[in-house]
């Protein structure tokens, strides 16, 4: 299996759907349908993406990711918005949560793989050998 993505979806159809695509394409899937043990679980199966649906019962996924991203041991890890969210301004809130991605349901397959990708991709390296990196202020 290739790389490992914790899936934290409280939708049974939409997990096994997001799961299913994530396996065809050669990624190992961890499911977890309550929020309240992402955080947890991430811990355990130290994934390299975090898939987040957003309105979930117990515990948002909004502050889900801003409990991972305030874990010293999490925070690297990506976290790719997935919701029926799609209200103008709920993509800004979303990111400035600190997710580094975002998909609308209904899902596209096409998109979802392509989101996954870009996230999971090595950051590309500059002539110097050193990563690309945003300019600072």
């Amino acid at each position: 299996m290739g790389q490992k993505i914790l899936v934290v979806e409280d939708n049974e159809l939409n997990l096994k759907l997001f799961c299913d695509l994530l396996r065809a394409h050669g990624y190992a899937a961890e499911p977890v349908r309550d929020g309240r043990e992402a955080v947890e679980r991430a811990r355990v199966f130290e994934p390299d993406l975090i898939i987040m649906d957003i309105q979930m019962p117990h515990i948002s996924g909004l502050e889900l990711i801003e409990q991972i991203k305030s874990d010293e041991a999490l925070k690297v890890i990506p976290i790719m918005a997935v919701t029926a969210y799609a209200a103008k301004g709920d993509e800004e809130r979303i990111r400035g949560a600190g997710a580094e991605g975002y998909v609308s349901k209904p899902i596209s397959v096409l998109k979802f793989v392509e989101a996954v990708r870009a996230l999971l991709a090595p950051p590309v390296p500059l002539p110097d050998g050193e990563p690309e990196t945003a300019p600072g202020p």
